[in-house]
């Protein structure tokens, strides 16, 4: 197997975790703890399953081929180790990020999730987890925004636990139910739009608020 083939396979994790199961036994947990560490802690890998491969690997729980609580265990820590990787980069990094041209850094998402964290301060660590792409951006822009360690950890722990337990015990509940299977990718389509509707609506609010008070 070749690394562009790896590399495939593991964008693709939810499509082919029965496999990995299969080829590396207990050894898939280390996969799996390098994949959500990689999507949560270098912005260049934005694009790593997280969603999908969270529910996915809930359901492979329910079928007795991994442990849920050992599952939990690790990704949870993953995912606080990935974002504090990401908060440090971004902290040693600074603004300089807005002002050179790093070939590195998508500047649109950068930017995107930059406002949006002006915005909602904090909670956007906690939120971000259920946003693809804002997910990998906004512990880097924490960072960047001078927030201070142990906030920015307070939120990452608590945003951490939300995400990881929430979605594998909802993948182990419901994930080897054929209609859920078959329809996971409008399934976590609309689970985005959950979490980032009432963010959205909240800032019209308050956008229209300060226009009408003008």
């Amino acid at each position: 197997m070749d690394f562009v083939q790896l590399l495939d396979m593991l964008v693709h994790v939810d499509k082919t975790l029965g496999f990995l199961i299969a080829e590396y036994g207990v050894y898939v947990y280390a996969v799996l703890f390098a994949i959500i560490f990689a999507e949560t802690g270098v912005v260049v890998l934005f694009f790593f399953p997280g969603d999908t491969l969270l529910f996915i690997a809930g359901a492979f729980c329910a079928t007795g081929q991994m442990h849920l609580g050992l599952l939990m265990f690790l990704l949870i820590t993953a995912a606080v180790l990935g974002n504090t990787t990401n908060y440090l980069i971004g902290e040693a990094v600074g603004q300089r990020v807005f002002t050179h041209n790093y070939r590195w850094i998508n500047k649109d998402a950068l930017r995107r999730t930059h406002e949006f964290f002006e915005r909602h301060g904090g909670k956007t660590i906690i939120l971000a987890r259920f946003v693809p792409v804002v997910r990998t951006f906004a512990p880097f822009v924490a960072g960047v925004s001078d927030m201070t360690f142990a906030r920015f950890q307070m939120y990452n722990f608590a945003g951490a636990l939300a995400w990881v337990i929430s979605l594998c015990t909802a993948g182990y509940l419901f994930g080897n139910i054929p209609i859920i299977r078959d329809n996971l990718t409008a399934i976590v389509l609309f689970g985005v739009a959950v979490a980032v509707v009432p963010v959205a609506l909240g800032g019209l609010w308050k956008f229209s608020r300060r226009v009408m008070g003008k």
